[in-house]
Formats: C-alpha cells, sequence, structure tokens
C-alpha cells in the first residue's frame, strides 16, 4: 500500500506541477481560455492535484514512523 501511495502522489505532484504551469505561461501570453477550459480551472485542478499528491506522500510518512527500521 505505501508503495501505490507514494507513486500516486509522485505521479499526482509532476501531473499538478506541470498543468499549474501550463495554465501560468498560457495566461502571461495573455489568453484567458485553453481549449474550452478556462485557464483559472486548469490552475485550480493543478492546485488540487499537487495537494492530493501531498495528501498521498504524508500518508507514506505517518505509515513509516509506526514501523521499526
Amino acid at each position: 500500500m505505501n508503495r501505490f501511495l507514494l507513486l500516486t502522489g509522485v505521479l499526482a505532484g509532476i501531473a499538478g506541477g506541470m498543468l499549474c504551469a501550463v495554465a501560468v505561461v498560457a495566461r502571461l501570453s495573455g489568453r484567458y481560455f485553453l481549449g474550452a477550459f478556462q485557464l483559472g480551472t486548469l490552475l485550480l485542478a493543478g492546485i488540487a492535484l499537487m495537494t492530493g499528491a501531498c495528501v498521498c506522500l504524508l500518508l507514506v510518512l505517518v505509515r513509516r514512523t509506526g514501523q521499526r527500521p
């Protein structure tokens, strides 16, 4: 379970960071929409992915502290 949470956290963090970066670069270039989505919506989705990634990684850390090495 720890490996699954770790992998999910890392992948969600990378995807969220990339989505935020795309939204910021597009907005700085003067656009308000990217395809059918507003850039604010894409930014919020990226932030949500990174928050979920933090929760997954936090669960991995909490589970590891209860175990003996």
